[in-house]
């Protein structure tokens, strides 16, 4: 045996037990390394804390994040719950099953909810979470919606002078269809009440209605919506369905003191015209909450990015474990025991 070099039985204490492997022993630092959970728990800042914690800019990143997409994903599941609560009432719910998709407005409110809290739900749990995955998956969701509105927007503008122009051909339509959908009868019935007036160009043009016209051989005929009288609740609590009875069968100077004569198509023109200013600033504020969530979400997927690059970085207590002054991990090995 060489000199300077100590025999494994004289490193033994006088009760025949080896001393315990030291914190830096090869064993424990190169062979063995880190447990399969330690490394996820080093990845995803679980498990104590061994993963660096995130800056404080970060921090706050990662709140606001969490509470923008915490409020979205609340006023999603609340759209949807509406939408399916009105296809329930309405039986579109049960029927659509094994069928064509039914055109109904609440189908568009159960779809338009059910993505914004998937999206929503996607990065308030990437943001909990610190899960990079979840919020890029969120930054495409909310760069597709942003696409879409930019889209609708582009159609509008292009198109708005057509659909100011189409307005009372859509009115119309609808009062053709009045009694065949309770939504449009809903719509029809606000759109008069709102703007005092009944019809597309005049009272008229609900003879175009197959159960208003003059000549049906309904209880209905030569009659007009309770939503075209001048006052259909007379003074009472509930709307009364009969004021605009027979209203059709009168002459201009008798009808004009039971219902209103004009037309809701100029009058509805001039609502749009009124608050397209107010429909534009609204969406433009949708659109700038949107951006500033993607930025956000952008921002924090690089700060967490940052954080596994230096978690997993050797000599800052990264998956190659820690790095000891006097055992580093390029340290020459034990020297070997001579023959004989």
């Amino acid at each position: 045996m060489e000199e300077g070099e100590k025999s494994p039985l004289l490193s033994q204490d006088a009760g025949g037990q080896e001393p315990p492997l030291s914190r830096s022993s090869p064993l424990t630092s190169s062979h063995l390394g880190p447990a399969p959970w330690e490394k996820w728990a080093q990845r995803t800042g679980f498990g104590g804390g061994q993963a660096p914690t995130l800056p404080w800019g970060s921090s706050c990143l990662k709140c606001l994040t969490f509470l923008s997409n915490f409020l979205f994903s609340l006023l999603g599941l609340l759209a949807l719950a509406i939408g399916l609560w009105g296809l329930a009432v309405k039986g579109s719910l049960g029927s659509s099953w094994g069928g064509p998709l039914p055109a109904d407005p609440m189908l568009g409110l159960v779809l338009g909810g059910l993505a914004v809290s998937v999206v929503s739900l996607a990065g308030c749990l990437g943001a909990l979470c610190e899960n990079a995955c979840l919020l890029r998956c969120f930054s495409g969701g909310l760069l597709a919606f942003l696409v879409l509105e930019a889209v609708v927007g582009a159609l509008v503008v292009a198109l708005w002078g057509p659909l100011q122009d189409g307005l009372e051909h859509a009115l119309r339509m609808a009062i053709t269809h009045y009694q065949d959908d309770p939504d449009l009868q809903f719509l029809i019935d606000q759109v008069q009440l709102g703007l005092q007036c009944c019809g597309a160009a005049s009272y008229q043009d609900w003879q175009q209605n197959l159960y208003f016209n003059c000549s049906s051989a309904g209880i209905q005929a030569c009659s007009l919506p309770a939503s075209c009288c001048i006052n259909p609740r007379e003074d009472g609590a509930s709307i009364n369905d009969q004021c605009g009875f027979g209203a059709l069968g009168l002459d201009e100077d008798a009808a004009q003191s039971v219902v209103h004569l004009e037309g809701c198509g100029a009058p509805l023109r001039r609502w749009l015209r009124r608050n397209v200013r107010a429909v534009g600033g609204f969406a433009i504020a949708v659109v700038v909450v949107q951006g500033a969530e993607l930025l956000l979400a952008t921002r924090l997927v690089k700060a967490l990015a940052v954080r596994k690059g230096a978690a997993e970085s050797p000599g800052l207590g990264g998956a190659a474990g820690p790095v000891h002054p006097s055992h580093g991990p390029c340290d020459r090995p034990p020297a070997k025991l001579a023959p004989g």
